[in-house]
């Protein structure tokens, strides 16, 4: 797909530097580092979504979820 993007001229200038020391094209350059940047927000995601699904499992696996004595109503919506 054919995209134009509006680079800052010192950001352009490292990355065709870049890509002509790796012997590549600016634009493999660039589809190099968009991978890199999405893999890793996918990664992010799904390290996070494993940590919240280990504190929902650790939650239900909860031994003290009855109260230490009965409550009546009033003590319950006070709380």
């Amino acid at each position: 797909m054919k995209t134009t993007i509006d680079l800052p001229d010192d950001v352009f200038l490292k990355a065709k530097i870049l890509a002509a020391e790796r012997s590549m094209t600016f634009k493999d350059l660039v589809v190099q580092g968009l991978k890199l940047v999405t893999e890793a927000s996918a990664e992010a995601d799904e390290r996070k979504r494993k940590a919240e699904l280990k504190r929902l499992l650790k939650a239900m696996r909860a031994s003290n979820t009855e109260p230490m004595v009965p409550l009546s109503r009033k003590e319950i919506y006070d709380r």
